[in-house]
Protein backbone atom coordinates (compact mmCIF):
# COMPACT_ATOMS: atom_id res chain seq x y z
CA UNK A 1 0.00 0.00 0.00
CA UNK A 2 0.73 3.37 -1.09
CA UNK A 3 0.72 6.29 1.94
CA UNK A 4 -1.29 7.94 -0.53
CA UNK A 5 -3.58 5.64 -1.78
CA UNK A 6 -6.88 6.76 -3.20
CA UNK A 7 -5.54 9.99 -2.87
CA UNK A 8 -5.69 13.44 -5.45
CA UNK A 9 -3.93 16.72 -5.85
CA UNK A 10 -2.83 19.31 -7.45
CA UNK A 11 0.97 20.44 -8.26
CA UNK A 12 1.44 23.88 -8.88
CA UNK A 13 3.75 24.58 -11.28
CA UNK A 14 5.57 22.50 -12.46
CA UNK A 15 8.53 23.72 -14.94
CA UNK A 16 10.99 21.42 -16.71
CA UNK A 17 12.61 18.33 -15.30
CA UNK A 18 14.71 19.81 -13.03
CA UNK A 19 11.67 20.92 -11.04
CA UNK A 20 11.28 20.29 -7.32
CA UNK A 21 7.36 19.56 -8.29
CA UNK A 22 8.28 17.06 -10.72
CA UNK A 23 10.04 14.93 -7.87
CA UNK A 24 7.26 15.93 -5.48
CA UNK A 25 4.38 14.51 -8.21
CA UNK A 26 6.87 11.48 -8.99
CA UNK A 27 6.68 10.53 -5.40
CA UNK A 28 2.88 11.31 -4.77
CA UNK A 29 1.99 8.78 -7.90
CA UNK A 30 4.13 6.29 -6.58
CA UNK A 31 2.67 6.46 -3.43
CA UNK A 32 -0.55 5.99 -5.23
CA UNK A 33 -1.82 9.16 -5.67
CA UNK A 34 -3.74 10.66 -8.59
CA UNK A 35 -2.67 14.13 -9.80
CA UNK A 36 -2.80 17.31 -11.31
CA UNK A 37 -0.28 19.67 -12.52
CA UNK A 38 0.27 23.30 -13.41
CA UNK A 39 2.48 24.47 -15.84
CA UNK A 40 3.66 28.66 -16.56
CA UNK A 41 2.13 29.10 -20.42
CA UNK A 42 4.97 31.92 -21.12
CA UNK A 43 4.99 33.13 -24.24
CA UNK A 44 4.48 30.29 -26.20
CA UNK A 45 1.82 27.85 -24.37
CA UNK A 46 2.44 25.38 -26.60
CA UNK A 47 5.97 24.66 -25.79
CA UNK A 48 6.02 25.12 -22.11
CA UNK A 49 3.16 22.29 -22.58
CA UNK A 50 5.75 20.25 -24.68
CA UNK A 51 8.85 20.74 -22.03
CA UNK A 52 6.51 19.38 -19.34
CA UNK A 53 5.25 16.63 -20.49
CA UNK A 54 8.34 15.86 -21.45
CA UNK A 55 9.76 16.10 -17.76
CA UNK A 56 6.30 14.12 -16.96
CA UNK A 57 7.12 11.32 -19.36
CA UNK A 58 10.81 11.09 -17.47
CA UNK A 59 9.42 11.17 -13.94
CA UNK A 60 7.01 8.33 -14.93
CA UNK A 61 3.52 10.28 -14.27
CA UNK A 62 2.92 10.73 -18.09
CA UNK A 63 -1.13 10.63 -18.18
CA UNK A 64 -1.44 13.24 -15.04
CA UNK A 65 -3.86 15.86 -16.06
CA UNK A 66 -2.16 19.18 -16.82
CA UNK A 67 -3.51 22.25 -16.99
CA UNK A 68 -2.02 26.22 -17.48
CA UNK A 69 -1.73 28.44 -14.57
CA UNK A 70 -0.17 31.96 -14.34
CA UNK A 71 -0.95 32.76 -10.15
CA UNK A 72 -0.65 36.16 -11.34
CA UNK A 73 -3.52 36.55 -12.59
CA UNK A 74 -7.28 35.45 -10.10
CA UNK A 75 -8.49 35.10 -13.29
CA UNK A 76 -6.39 32.18 -14.27
CA UNK A 77 -6.43 30.73 -11.06
CA UNK A 78 -9.95 30.66 -10.94
CA UNK A 79 -10.03 28.43 -14.56
CA UNK A 80 -7.27 26.04 -13.47
CA UNK A 81 -9.39 25.28 -10.19
CA UNK A 82 -12.87 25.53 -11.86
CA UNK A 83 -10.90 22.58 -14.76
CA UNK A 84 -9.20 20.89 -11.37
CA UNK A 85 -13.16 20.49 -9.71
CA UNK A 86 -14.72 19.70 -13.02
CA UNK A 87 -11.54 16.41 -13.35
CA UNK A 88 -11.38 15.39 -9.90
CA UNK A 89 -14.45 16.39 -7.64
CA UNK A 90 -12.55 16.66 -4.90
CA UNK A 91 -8.68 16.41 -3.87
CA UNK A 92 -7.00 15.95 -0.90
CA UNK A 93 -3.92 17.89 -0.86
CA UNK A 94 -2.08 21.01 -2.69
CA UNK A 95 1.46 21.33 -3.28
CA UNK A 96 2.74 24.98 -4.11
CA UNK A 97 6.06 25.69 -6.03
CA UNK A 98 5.61 28.88 -7.01
CA UNK A 99 8.36 31.40 -6.63
CA UNK A 100 9.98 34.30 -8.88
CA UNK A 101 11.88 37.44 -8.98
CA UNK A 102 13.76 39.89 -11.54
CA UNK A 103 17.09 38.10 -11.75
CA UNK A 104 18.51 41.23 -11.98
CA UNK A 105 17.95 41.98 -8.13
CA UNK A 106 19.31 38.29 -7.40
CA UNK A 107 22.95 39.29 -7.04
CA UNK A 108 25.90 39.51 -4.75
CA UNK A 109 26.70 42.70 -5.79
CA UNK A 110 26.50 45.76 -2.88
CA UNK A 111 23.88 47.56 -2.70
CA UNK A 112 22.27 45.31 -4.80
CA UNK A 113 19.11 44.37 -2.61
CA UNK A 114 18.98 48.13 -1.28
CA UNK A 115 18.52 48.88 -4.97
CA UNK A 116 15.09 47.00 -5.45
CA UNK A 117 12.44 48.92 -6.76
CA UNK A 118 8.65 49.06 -5.93
CA UNK A 119 7.59 46.86 -8.72
CA UNK A 120 10.05 43.93 -8.34
CA UNK A 121 9.40 43.80 -4.52
CA UNK A 122 5.73 43.73 -5.45
CA UNK A 123 5.89 40.78 -8.22
CA UNK A 124 8.15 38.63 -5.89
CA UNK A 125 6.08 39.07 -3.20
CA UNK A 126 2.79 38.59 -5.62
CA UNK A 127 4.25 35.15 -7.52
CA UNK A 128 6.24 34.41 -4.25
CA UNK A 129 4.44 34.36 -1.76
CA UNK A 130 0.35 35.87 -2.07
CA UNK A 131 -0.01 33.23 -4.40
CA UNK A 132 0.00 30.40 -1.34
CA UNK A 133 -3.00 32.64 -0.39
CA UNK A 134 -4.45 32.53 -3.60
CA UNK A 135 -4.54 29.03 -4.68
CA UNK A 136 -5.05 28.01 -0.88
CA UNK A 137 -8.52 29.85 -0.87
CA UNK A 138 -9.71 28.53 -4.88
CA UNK A 139 -8.72 24.73 -3.25
CA UNK A 140 -10.33 24.89 0.12
CA UNK A 141 -14.00 24.09 -1.68
CA UNK A 142 -12.57 21.13 -3.71
CA UNK A 143 -11.39 19.58 0.07
CA UNK A 144 -14.33 18.74 1.85
CA UNK A 145 -13.03 16.35 3.55
CA UNK A 146 -9.94 18.39 5.01
CA UNK A 147 -6.14 17.30 3.71
CA UNK A 148 -2.72 18.83 3.36
CA UNK A 149 -0.95 22.24 1.88
CA UNK A 150 2.45 22.32 1.36
CA UNK A 151 4.81 24.92 -0.10
CA UNK A 152 8.44 25.40 -0.53
CA UNK A 153 10.24 27.48 0.91
CA UNK A 154 14.31 27.97 1.84
CA UNK A 155 16.97 29.07 4.66
CA UNK A 156 17.14 32.67 2.90
CA UNK A 157 13.82 33.38 4.58
CA UNK A 158 15.66 33.46 8.03
CA UNK A 159 19.34 34.37 7.58
CA UNK A 160 21.13 36.33 4.78
CA UNK A 161 22.34 34.54 1.47
CA UNK A 162 23.88 37.32 -0.42
CA UNK A 163 22.08 37.17 -3.84
CA UNK A 164 19.21 35.87 -2.48
CA UNK A 165 17.95 39.21 -1.60
CA UNK A 166 14.35 39.92 -2.23
CA UNK A 167 13.59 35.87 -2.55
CA UNK A 168 14.61 35.58 1.04
CA UNK A 169 11.83 38.94 1.86
CA UNK A 170 9.31 36.61 -0.15
CA UNK A 171 10.14 33.68 1.53
CA UNK A 172 9.88 35.08 5.07
CA UNK A 173 6.47 36.28 3.50
CA UNK A 174 5.71 32.94 2.35
CA UNK A 175 6.17 30.87 5.70
CA UNK A 176 3.94 33.54 7.74
CA UNK A 177 1.27 32.91 4.89
CA UNK A 178 1.67 29.29 5.64
CA UNK A 179 1.43 30.01 9.39
CA UNK A 180 -1.71 32.00 9.32
CA UNK A 181 -3.14 29.58 6.77
CA UNK A 182 -3.23 26.56 9.70
CA UNK A 183 -4.30 29.00 11.86
CA UNK A 184 -7.19 29.71 9.82
CA UNK A 185 -7.86 26.13 8.32
CA UNK A 186 -7.66 24.44 10.83
CA UNK A 187 -11.07 23.73 11.60
CA UNK A 188 -11.78 22.64 8.14
CA UNK A 189 -9.01 19.55 9.19
CA UNK A 190 -6.65 21.20 6.60
CA UNK A 191 -3.36 20.84 7.20
CA UNK A 192 -0.65 23.88 5.53
CA UNK A 193 3.31 23.08 6.50
CA UNK A 194 6.04 24.29 4.32
CA UNK A 195 9.62 22.03 3.44
CA UNK A 196 12.98 24.38 3.50
CA UNK A 197 15.46 22.75 0.99
CA UNK A 198 18.44 23.37 0.66
CA UNK A 199 19.84 24.36 -2.21
CA UNK A 200 19.20 22.73 -5.85
CA UNK A 201 19.86 23.00 -9.10
CA UNK A 202 16.26 24.49 -10.48
CA UNK A 203 16.11 26.94 -13.10
CA UNK A 204 15.26 29.38 -10.37
CA UNK A 205 17.79 28.41 -8.58
CA UNK A 206 20.52 29.27 -11.27
CA UNK A 207 19.20 32.80 -11.27
CA UNK A 208 20.28 33.63 -7.72
CA UNK A 209 23.87 35.16 -7.58
CA UNK A 210 26.46 32.97 -6.24
CA UNK A 211 24.37 29.65 -6.67
CA UNK A 212 27.92 27.87 -7.14
CA UNK A 213 29.57 29.31 -4.03
CA UNK A 214 26.41 27.68 -2.46
CA UNK A 215 26.63 24.27 -3.54
CA UNK A 216 30.34 24.50 -2.24
CA UNK A 217 29.57 25.88 0.89
CA UNK A 218 26.84 23.34 1.71
CA UNK A 219 29.08 20.74 1.14
CA UNK A 220 31.81 21.93 3.58
CA UNK A 221 29.71 22.82 6.16
CA UNK A 222 26.67 20.61 6.89
CA UNK A 223 26.64 17.36 9.07
CA UNK A 224 25.79 15.10 6.11
CA UNK A 225 28.65 16.96 4.32
CA UNK A 226 26.48 16.97 0.85
CA UNK A 227 24.16 18.76 -0.89
CA UNK A 228 20.61 17.12 -0.90
CA UNK A 229 19.33 15.44 -3.93
CA UNK A 230 15.44 16.87 -4.77
CA UNK A 231 14.35 13.93 -4.49
CA UNK A 232 14.44 13.74 -1.16
CA UNK A 233 12.33 16.83 -0.68
CA UNK A 234 9.90 14.54 -2.58
CA UNK A 235 10.06 11.94 0.01
CA UNK A 236 9.42 14.44 2.75
CA UNK A 237 6.47 15.93 1.20
CA UNK A 238 4.96 12.62 0.96
CA UNK A 239 5.35 12.78 4.98
CA UNK A 240 3.39 16.10 4.77
CA UNK A 241 0.86 15.06 2.46
CA UNK A 242 0.03 11.79 3.96
CA UNK A 243 -1.91 10.74 7.14
CA UNK A 244 1.49 9.72 8.71
CA UNK A 245 1.57 13.44 10.02
CA UNK A 246 -2.13 14.37 10.47
CA UNK A 247 -0.76 16.15 14.09
CA UNK A 248 1.25 18.51 12.48
CA UNK A 249 0.69 22.07 10.98
CA UNK A 250 2.13 25.27 10.65
CA UNK A 251 5.63 23.92 10.77
CA UNK A 252 8.63 24.26 8.37
CA UNK A 253 11.09 21.22 8.16
CA UNK A 254 14.21 21.37 6.68
CA UNK A 255 15.88 19.05 4.04
CA UNK A 256 19.06 20.44 3.56
CA UNK A 257 21.65 18.01 5.44
CA UNK A 258 21.42 19.74 8.44
CA UNK A 259 23.09 23.04 6.84
CA UNK A 260 21.04 25.33 8.92
CA UNK A 261 21.69 23.63 12.10
CA UNK A 262 25.14 24.82 12.29
CA UNK A 263 26.64 28.21 13.20
CA UNK A 264 30.30 27.84 12.17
Amino acid sequence: MGLLDGKKGLILNIANDRSIAAHIARNAVLQGATIGCGFLPMNDPAKSERRVRMAMEEFGFPTAWLYPCDVGSDEQIATFFNAAAQQFGSIDFLVHCLAFANRDFLKKDEGNFTSTPRQVFSQALDISAYSLLAIARAAVPLMPNGGSMIALTYLGSEKVIPGYNIMGVAKAALEATARYLAFDLGNKNIRVNTISAGPVRTLSAMAVGGIDEMFDHVARKAPLQRNIDPDEVGKTAMYLLSDLSSGVTGENIYVDSGFNTVGL
